[in-house]
Order: structure tokens, then sequence, then C-alpha cells
């Protein structure tokens, strides 16, 4: 069986590891040290991990981040969720096929007291606003713990491989999220007033002011804090359409996670639903993991995330379909196809506009929700609590961190630490840094010489962002009031062609053209972040412009990639005067053609469609009891089951309040699912401390 891996990545380094074994359904496999299950199934080609009890529909991987059940196999007896439990030599994994039985426990126990212990602070959530907050207070020598559930700092910064936006200054703008994340973690290591808990999650906060916390899967601690500050993050949205729970479709964020993470090459073909930030980004990390992306589709008119990111992918080759949603993906046990359609003004599909589109993935990345389940837990158990990054709003990177600056003064000053109020600039920058994308212009390259050598911004929507004008010391870049916002134009200064605006840019929206040696013919430089699509010199390349409209073919002169180019490849090549400002990218990406079938177009949620993946619950078991007038999601849940399963109506919450729209029913006269311990699932060993008490024998 091949192994679908990354062997070579354009900006992560492939770690060497070792090689192990393990038996899945008594067939011998290889896996690396360090890895989870399920990444260890999906490097040997396996996506389908067992099946669904109620109707034998196969089940895969979901969330990858532990807040389901979709991915649960039997690890030497044991049902444990593959994308959070690590792999063992010669372990002896099985599929799952309607309940598993419970393993057999023989001897006697030794069971531990619970650790409890006080703090100033507990943050949840090691992410851009936790860390970020954590810095504030250990400045302060504050004492405060940090919980998170995977084994190192940085929450969504680890998988992000494209650089930020924002300013270089206040939010490292330029720089990777990878590298951000490791920045960020060897700040927090200065402070000896801050305790980092990794592998660990919160459970519930109490009523008695206590929050429950499991530590490396066996130990379970009691923290008391003063004050409780939710970084949790987000959870992202679903949709429900026929075939949204075969194998094969999942969030933009376990992709993330299977390919930048854990370098899997977890797809050949793959299509992604929504144009926002999350799948944008998600298509361009595909394209630096050598995966093919058929296409996107978005419902709105046009892309509601950046325009750069979406110009960034359609100049490498990837079609985004405006107005456009999709009605089903399409196979038996795993995806291998995708229908989508047009949509009307009012986002019905259009009959006689459908498109199936051959993929063996399909990746969700229509926005996220805040994880703020802690924050009015802890709001309702009387503590003193705050929220920072997207567990308060939904925002970028560059925004949480700023957000968490915030909420460790404001945490600070309520603990008598300081007494200055936080800086009003703060607050001012954490609002641009939030700010919506403005509208989009068409670039105006007449304002450009044609002569020496000058910059080009193909830049045509106002976003916070400016490490452009802060790389060029020659100041041959300005933003006009010198607003963040602002769009970047150039000076009469004369550029020197240092390429840092070039290499810094994060929307890849700069090129450099050279008029110095020839001025009919001039040189272009482009940068270029996909290399695993390696280009030399003497190949050919079909030239785009920022939009990714195909200008002419063109030889490439040279290529540089060295230490100081960020990761960054230049691309040279020479074209003719009369297009050389345009030349903003070239396609590595053929155009596929699309298969077209009919069928049916639903106006909304389809009957048949999965609503609740945990207990498979549909939309035409959920309608009826909204058409009698019930607007308890607990009295639903009693006669469906619909969010009665393992994640915690964590996904199908959302859904069915869609369903009450739809039937044109106010959403605050819904009452909403009671939420009740525990966040995600523990074995009740945890909680005795059995299991840790038998980890601190084996270690004796």
């Amino acid at each position: 069986m091949p192994e679908f891996r990354i062997k070579k990545h354009p900006i992560l380094r492939v770690p060497k590891r070792n090689k192990i074994y393990f038996y899945w359904n008594n067939k011998r496999l290889s896996a690396y040290e360090g890895e989870v299950i399920s990444s260890a199934l999906f490097a040997n080609g396996i996506h389908v991990f067992g099946y669904h009890k109620r109707d034998g529909s196969p089940q895969g991987l979901f969330c990858a981040n532990g807040q389901c059940s979709q991915c649960i196999v039997i690890a030497n007896g044991i049902p444990v969720k593959s994308c959070m439990t690590k792999i063992e030599k010669n372990m002896i994994l099985e599929s799952v096929k309607g309940l598993p039985s419970l393993p057999s426990r023989v001897g006697d126990f030794t069971f531990s007291p619970i650790h409890e212990l006080e703090t100033d602070v507990l943050i949840i959530g090691g992410g851009p606003a936790g860390i970020s907050a954590a810095l504030q207070l250990g400045e302060r020598g504050i004492k405060a713990i940090i919980v998170d559930d995977k084994d190192r700092l940085g929450g969504k910064l680890v998988l992000q491989t494209h650089k930020f936006f924002g300013s270089i200054e206040d939010c490292y703008a330029g720089t990777r999220g990878t590298d951000i994340a490791k920045i960020l973690e060897g700040k927090i290591e200065q402070f000896s007033s801050l305790q980092v808990w990794l592998n660990s999650t919160a459970m519930y906060v109490f009523s008695d002011k206590k929050v429950g916390i499991v530590t490396n899967g066996t130990e379970y601690k009691i923290v008391k804090p003063k004050i409780l500050l939710n970084a949790a993050g987000a959870r992202e949205r679903f949709l429900a359409f026929p075939g949204n729970t075969l194998p094969g479709v999942y969030g933009a964020g376990a992709f993330q996670t299977l390919v930048n993470r854990d370098l899997i090459k977890s797809s050949k073909r793959l299509f992604l639903v929504g144009g926002g930030n999350v799948g944008l980004i998600a298509a361009y990390h595909a394209i630096q993991a050598g995966i093919h992306v058929v296409g996107l589709v978005e419902a709105l008119k046009k892309v509601g995330g950046y325009q750069v990111h979406a110009n960034k992918i359609k100049r490498l080759g990837v079609p985004i379909y405006t107005s456009h949603t999709i009605l089903s993906a399409n196979g038996n046990e795993h995806v291998d196809s995708v229908t989508v359609s047009q949509v009307d003004n009012t986002f019905t599909p259009i009959s006689g506009t459908e498109k199936t589109f051959k993929c063996d993935t399909v990746l969700i990345g229509i926005g996220l929700s805040p994880i703020d389940e802690f924050f009015m837990e802890a709001q309702e158990a009387g503590i003193n609590s705050f929220s920072a990054g997207d567990a308060q709003e939904i925002a970028e990177a560059s925004s949480a961190m700023f957000s968490g600056k915030i909420a460790g003064i404001e945490i600070a000053r309520e603990l008598g630490k300081e007494d200055k109020p936080v800086p009003k600039d703060w607050y001012k920058k954490a609002s641009t840094l939030k700010s919506h994308p403005g509208k989009v212009t068409v670039p105006k390259y007449d304002a450009y010489p044609e002569t020496g050598i000058t910059p080009v911004i193909h830049c045509n929507q106002e976003i916070p962002c400016n490490p452009c004008v802060s790389v060029c010391k020659k100041g041959v870049i300005t933003i006009p009031g010198d607003s963040l916002l602002g769009k970047p134009r150039i000076t009469g200064n004369q550029c020197i062609g240092c390429n840092k605006c070039l290499l810094v840019c994060p929307g890849l929206a700069i090129s450099l053209v050279d008029y110095r040696d020839n001025l009919e013919y001039p040189v272009v430089s482009l940068a270029y972040e996909a290399y695993n699509y390696a280009y030399k010199k003497g190949d050919s390349v079909l030239l785009t412009d920022y939009e990714g409209n195909p200008l002419q073919e063109a030889e490439i002169i040279d290529t540089v990639l060295n230490k100081s180019s960020r990761k960054t490849q230049i691309i040279k090549v020479r074209v003719p005067q009369n297009i050389a400002k345009k030349v903003a990218g070239f396609k590595v990406q053929k155009k596929k053609d699309a298969l077209h079938i009919e069928q049916p177009l639903p106006n909304k949620i389809p009957d048949d469609a999965i609503v609740c993946r945990c207990e498979r619950v549909t939309a035409g078991e959920i309608r009826p009891l909204i058409k009698k007038g019930i607007k308890d999601l607990n009295e639903i849940k009693a006669i469906t089951r619909a969010g009665m399963g393992a994640c915690g109506a964590k996904t199908c919450e959302n859904l069915i309040l869609q369903m009450y729209r739809e039937e044109g029913i106010p959403l605050e006269e819904v009452t909403l699912n009671t939420k009740r311990p525990v966040f995600i699932e523990a074995s009740l060993g945890v909680f005795s401390n059995i299991l840790n008490a038998k980890k601190n024998e084996k270690d004796i």
C-alpha cells in the first residue's frame, strides 16, 4: 500500500523520524513515532475508520481536534479518538462496526487523590490570544496557568505556512504563522510565574468556582482561579447537504492539521466550499502540499476573505465560482465527486447550472463559531472572567494578539498589579486589525514609471497591512496618511531592487519590473511559494495578471532562493514592455473539465441531509417537530437524539437553528440546548485518578 506522505515542502521542514509498525485489521503497516493514529492511517491510504451503529454508514476523520467521535477506532481493545491518540509500536488497531464492546478490567486498582490548586489566572487556550495575555501577566509577576489541548503552544498558528497581515511592529506581519508560534512560545519560557499545561483539556467550569482539567489523558486536576480568561478559539461551522458525512468531507482546520502539522498528503483532488480567509488559505496550503485544488465555491457574489488571498490562488490556477453553492458530496464509502450549482439572489440553486467535479476530498470552510462555553459557565458560576481572540470575536490572528494583550492588562488591573489603563491606541489598533476588507478596485498601472526598476503593487483592496512600507528603507512605497488600512502606493524615490517588499508581502501582491538593461523587454521578478511545483531556468510558464487571467507564455530566465529570501523563491521572466506591469504571477495547475449531471435542487436543507452526525439524525426527522411548534432544542433532543452524541451538539446546534430560520421562526424564541459537563468525553478512570495511579506504577 503506498504511503501518502509529504516528502518535501516549500516552507516546512520534513523531520527525520523513527519508523515503527502497527496492525490495522490484522494487516501490518508502518507509521512514525509520535504521530496520531488518524494520520498514520491516512498515510497508508485508509480513510474509513468504522461504521455507524445506526445505519452502517462509513465513518472517518471530521474535526481532527478531539471534539467529535467520528474517528474512533479500537486500539489494543480500547475505543479511542484516533485524532488525539498517538500511535505506539505494535499497536493493534481495529475499525469500529456498530457499538464497540466494553473492555474487561481485571485486578485491583490504586486510587490517587485528585490534585487541587489555586492560581491568580487560568487561561484556557494557548493560541495567539492566550499567549499574548499571558505575556502581559508574566511581565507583572502574576501567577497564571495556560491550559492547551495540543502538544505545543501556538493554537492555529502552528498550522499556518503563509505570511501574516497587519504591521511588523504590532503583530509580526510578513512572518509565517508557524514562525510566530515559535517566537511567542519562546517568550513564555522567560517568565517563572507562568505555568504551561500542554495536552490538557478544560472539561467544565463548575458552580463552586472550580475548573476541572484533564492532563495527558490520565490525570484529573481541579483549579480554582481568581480570574478566568477564555481564549479557547473557535470551532468550524458545518453545512447540511446530501453526502455531508462521507469520509473525505471535513473542515479546513482538520485538513491543515493533516498537511501542515502531520505532513500527510491527504488528498489527490480537493474541492473547497467557502470563500472566506479560512477557505482561501486552505486552498493555498493544499497547493503547497502538492494537492490539486479542483475549485472553490462561494455563495456570495464575491469572496468574503481578502482579495489578495483569492487572487493568489487564482493566479496559481484555482477556479473560484462565486454565486455558487454545494448540492451534494457523492460516493459510497468515500467522496468521489462533488456537485455544485449557481444560486440566485435568495441563495436558491438555479436549475440547469449543475456541475459535478471529480475529487476525493471536500473541505468546508464557511466560517467559525466562538468557543464561548467556558466564559458563560464562568459567568454563571460567579468567577471574574474575560474573553479574548476568536472566543470573543472571530477575526484574524493579528487581531487576536492585540485582543489578548488588552485582556492581559485588564486582568492585571483587576488584580491590582497595574495602575495604568490600557493604552488607547491599543483599542484602535485592535479595531483596525479586525476590520472587514474594503471595496475591491482595479489596479492603476499608468502611475508606475517605465525606467530604472520599480515595484508594482497588485493589491487592490483596503486591508490592515503595511509590511511593504516598513521594510522599504528608501521610502519607495508609502501608504497615504500613514494608515494601516490604506492601499500602498509608490513615491518618486528610486528603488534599488533589494527585493524586500517582494519577499515580505503576505499576499504575494508585489512584482518588480526592471527596465535598466532593456526598455522594450524588461525583466519581471515574481514571488513564488509553491515551489514543490518546481520551475527552473529555461522552463516556460503561463503568465497571468493580478486576477489570474492569462497574459502570455514566457521563459524563466532565472530563479533565486537563498537564506535571506524568507523561504520565498523569486522567479524572473523577460516580457514585452506593454504587459510588464500587468504580470502578477503564473499558473501551476492545469484546468480540469467538469462532469455535468442533472439532479433535483434543494431550496433549503434537504430532508435526507444529516444534521446530527453523532446520532445520524436527518433534517427530515427534525423539520416536522419545528413545524409542530417545538421551540426547545432540549425537547427535539429528547425525541430524535439530535445533540445527544459525543460532540455535545457542537456541530448540529447551528444547523438546527438554520432550520428554524428557514421556517421563519425568530431565534430569540428558541431555547438552546442545556450545556452539561463535560466539554469532551473522558474515561471514568480519569476522574478517580485510577489511570494516573496506573501510570505512576509503571514509572516506578
